[in-house]
């Protein structure tokens, strides 16, 4: 177990009349909450006291908890001093706790601790932060299963099979003279078959989890004056970005998040897309092309009285992105001789932005898209973009490790076996660099 000096931070703090908790995690814990209680504590105990000041004064009452090292959540011993929920009182008891030899807790040093000290690994210490981070009730479940460990032995699992295979081929090299096939290079290709499939589901379901931890990244694109930001407006029920006549009004990226059916949906408006425009247009449609590379879904907004001209115009920029919505927007501008576009009615949406009309047949394909892309997220796990980035890694080190094989290159497969391991490591913390460890910790609230 680590030594560490002793930290104290007001954990949670209910409004007027609730319950608000003071944590200490240390060597030193112990002391400092007997000192402030005036009483003896026993390990695992709930204890009614009076907290006092340096002048034997009383700040408050309530209940403490005592953990005795490991058997709490930093590893180490640990007290919980839950008092009326005054940020007042509680703020006067963190002082105390720190005139007595605590100091103020980072941001996420508790859980920081549980993970030096063995308690949680890194993705069950991240999932922690998501758990309470959580909006709705399948996310917090997902966080819950990557808190309990779902996610983490699945990683270990792939990285056990990696690390047998490495070993193989390892062995493999000392005896160079030797045909491969007489080492085993059958059951070696089959292991790196079954690996390289296992590590394909783990992305896919770890995909599923980040999407429904972070939401659906929807790029709202089109040419200029097609009622993007309308739309955005519409979706978002607000004025959130500006809307005008002239083309090129949007310059820069706009943001906005909305819930359907229990999913984020970041929606980010972007600049119009077409020939020409000035320096600032042109970054702006830059701006634009990247975030597309980053979209899971682009809602495509085209004026619906020139809507295959609009499609002509986006077709490059949007031919990347995993999902398109197609809207047609302006739909009460049509005149009678302007017939509304013949597009099959699963392949776009009617709407006008301006007078709400079709916005409802929208929401429900919305709903539809962020369903599917939750699709078998009740029995997911939370994941993080570092988390899906180390997976794909990993599948790219594996992937040219068959390659590898193939060409008899055992030097280069052992290789690419090591730095796919290391991938998996880097998930669980295992092979995790400190500066890695700090940014990780630093987004916990302080309390965690």
């Amino acid at each position: 177990m680590q030594t560490h000096d002793t930290i104290a931070a007001i954990a949670t703090a209910a409004g007027a009349g609730g319950v608000g908790v003071v944590r200490v995690s240390g060597p030193h814990a112990q002391t400092i909450a007997e000192t402030v209680c005036a009483k003896s504590l026993t390990p695992r105990y709930a204890h009614y006291a009076r907290f006092h000041d340096e002048r034997g004064e009383t700040l408050d009452d309530g209940i403490v908890l005592y953990f005795k090292a490991p058997a709490s959540y930093t590893g180490e011993d640990v007290v919980e001093l839950q008092a009326h929920g005054s940020p007042a009182v509680l703020r006067q008891l963190l002082d105390r706790c720190c005139a007595l030899g605590a100091r103020m807790a980072r941001p996420g040093e508790f859980s920081e601790r549980a993970f030096l000290n063995g308690k949680l690994d890194l993705a069950q210490a991240e999932a922690v932060a998501d758990l309470i981070a959580a909006g709705d009730a399948r996310a917090a479940r997902a966080a819950r299963r990557s808190l309990d460990g779902v996610f983490s032995r699945r990683v270990d699992a792939l990285a056990d099979a990696l690390l047998r295979l490495r070993i193989h081929v390892e062995a493999a090299i000392d005896f160079v003279d030797e045909p491969l096939d007489t080492l085993g290079g059958e059951a070696l290709r089959r292991g790196l078959a079954q690996a390289a499939d296992d590590l394909d589901a783990l992305l896919r379901e770890a995909q599923r989890g980040q999407k429904l931890r972070d939401g659906l990244h929807a790029v709202i694109v089109g040419p200029p004056n097609a009622g993007k930001s309308s739309l955005l407006n519409a979706l978002a029920g607000s004025e959130r970005a500006i809307v005008s006549d002239i083309a090129g009004t949007t310059r820069d990226l706009l943001r906005e998040t909305v819930r359907v059916d229990g999913v984020e949906l970041t929606l980010v408006d972007t600049a119009g897309l077409r020939a020409g425009g000035d320096t600032i247009e042109r970054e702006g449609m830059r701006r634009a092309e990247s975030e597309l590379t980053r979209a899971d879904l682009a809602i495509v907004v085209l004026d619906a009285r020139e809507a295959e001209a609009g499609r002509a115009a986006v077709a490059n920029a949007i031919a990347d992105v995993p999902q398109r919505l197609w809207v047609l927007n302006k739909v009460d501008l049509l005149t009678g001789l302007q017939a509304a576009p013949s597009w099959p009615e699963d392949e776009a949406v009617l709407v006008s932005a301006r007078t709400g009309t079709g916005l409802e047949g929208l929401h429900a394909r919305l709903r539809t898209l962020a369903s599917d892309a939750g699709d078998g997220a009740e029995g997911a796990f939370s994941a993080r973009a570092r988390q899906v980035d180390a997976l794909r890694r990993a599948a790219q080190e594996l992937a040219a490790a068959r390659q590898q094989l193939d060409g008899d290159m055992l030097e280069l497969t052992a290789e690419s076996l090591r730095a796919g391991h290391d991938a998996l490591g880097e998930i669980t913390g295992r092979l995790a660099p400190d500066d890695l460890l700090g940014h990780i910790f630093s987004s916990f609230c302080i309390g965690k």
